[in-house]
Order: structure tokens, then C-alpha cells, then sequence
């Protein structure tokens, strides 16, 4: 192998010396990656979800050779369903934007340039929050063990560009701002010793969606569900147990 450096060198000054076409007066981030290019960015409002396993070190760690194949179902029943639910459209508007799987972490970006589409990305929250209550039930049953997890979402307007390297097909979204580590830093904090709750949302998120769930449930104290959390660096969240409760009180009579 050889790379060469002076070529390598060059590359890097034309890229810092260039100019980015930034596109700051569409409403909605193209869905088309055709409309992407090294030259060009969206400035634009998006919403991140994550959902990510606790302790998932230790199951995995304890998977072995024999145990691979029982780890192995766990893992597809968690992420199956929960991708499901993310992919969803929004009645007729599909703002999907990217889905995928870091890790132990399911996680999807959506273009959400109204407060209802943001208000719909915290309705997906609820159907996961919920159907990981149906896996848990399902997964004491058969005698083994219960998933935790948290659920992080947050809503901000952020720089979305291709980066990677031109001409090699080898290229990828970068989202620069603050919402899609913010929803991974989130969803850290979900059933761990903070609270036993699942949801956590962004300050930007919750004062966004907030009054639009008000209005869906006038005849309910929706504040009552949330509690603020603010952690060491001032960083100012919502925490919740909300669930679906149709969904609900199928799995409680016994899913049938």
C-alpha cells in the first residue's frame, strides 16, 4: 500500500479553500440525495430519535458461543419493531430523512419543519415506549430477561451535508448541530438511576410539540406527565412514562 501524501495535501487545501453552497430558505430537507452534493448544504429544522438498550455490555458480553443464538433473537425483537414504528409516515408526508442502527442504539432523523411533524416524531416515542412494554411482557414469559432502554428525542435546526470522498461512492450524511447528540445524549439518561421512565426530550423538542398534545387531550392534565430534569451542565430536559393506551390495554388482557 502507498498513499500518497502530496496528493493527499492538495486535496485538503482545495477543500478548506472552497466554498459551501448553503440552502437555508427550504422549508424541508430534500429527501432525494440527488440534491446533495461536496458542494452544497441544508440548513433546516430536524427532529432526532434514539432508543438505546441499558447494559447492553453485559448482554452482549455474556452472549458466548452457546448463548449467541438466544442474544441474537433478543437483539432483532428489539430493533424490528422499533424500526417499524420509526418509518412510519406522517399521514401523507413521509419526513423520514435516515434510519439505522449504531450499535445497541435504533436511531432515525426527520425533516420537520412544522411544530405538528415534531409533535409526530414524540407520538412515535409513545408507540415505542409502549410496544418495549409488550416485548418485556412477552420476553417474562418465556423466562428471560426484560429489556431496558431509553428514548431520546430533540428537535433543533442543524447543517445537513454530504462529506466523505468524492468520486468513490463512499459518502454519507453529517448532520452539524446540536439535536442528534442531543437525542443520543438523551437517551442515555432513560431507566437509569436519574428515573425509571424511558422518554427524555430536548428542551426545543418539548416546547414544540407541547402544546399541540395539550389540545389532542384538553380533558387531561398533560403537564402532569413530564418532569424537568437538569443536569450538570445546565442542559435542560423533559422526562416521561407516556404510553398508548389503547396499545396498553391490549397487552394487558393478554394480547388477544
Amino acid at each position: 500500500m502507498h498513499y500518497d501524501y502530496k496528493k493527499g495535501a492538495q486535496r485538503v487545501d482545495e477543500i478548506l479553500s472552497s466554498e459551501i453552497d448553503i440552502k437555508n430558505d427550504s422549508e424541508t430537507l430534500p429527501k432525494d440525495d440527488s440534491k446533495f452534493s461536496f458542494s452544497n448544504g441544508y440548513y433546516v429544522w430536524i427532529t432526532a430519535i434514539f432508543v438505546d438498550i441499558r447494559d447492553s455490555s453485559q448482554l452482549f458480553s455474556q452472549a458466548g458461543l452457546e448463548n449467541a443464538e438466544e442474544t441474537g433473537k433478543l437483539i432483532r425483537a428489539f430493533t424490528s419493531e422499533i424500526i417499524e414504528i420509526l418509518r412510519l409516515p406522517n399521514g401523507d408526508s413521509d419526513f423520514l430523512r435516515e434510519i439505522g442502527i449504531r450499535g445497541d442504539c435504533v436511531y432515525a432523523t426527520f425533516s420537520t419543519p412544522l411544530k405538528s411533524d415534531i409533535l409526530a416524531c414524540a407520538d412515535k416515542t409513545f408507540y415505542i415506549n409502549t410496544y418495549l412494554n409488550m416485548l418485556n411482557k412477552k420476553l417474562v414469559k418465556l423466562g428471560k430477561p426484560e429489556f431496558k432502554a431509553g428514548i431520546g428525542m430533540a428537535s433543533g435546526q442543524e447543517l445537513v451535508l454530504k462529506a466523505g470522498r468524492d468520486h468513490t461512492g463512499i459518502n454519507s450524511k453529517v448532520w452539524i448541530g446540536n439535536a442528534v447528540n442531543r437525542a443520543s445524549n438523551l437517551s442515555s439518561l432513560g431507566q437509569s438511576e436519574i428515573t425509571s421512565e424511558r422518554l427524555f426530550y430536548s428542551k426545543c423538542a418539548f416546547h414544540n410539540f407541547i402544546a399541540g398534545l395539550k389540545q389532542r387531550n384538553s380533558d387531561k392534565d398533560v403537564d402532569s406527565w413530564f418532569t424537568q430534569y437538569t443536569d450538570d451542565s445546565g442542559n435542560v430536559s423533559q422526562h416521561a412514562g407516556i404510553i398508548k393506551t389503547d396499545f396498553d390495554s391490549w397487552i394487558e388482557n393478554e394480547m388477544n
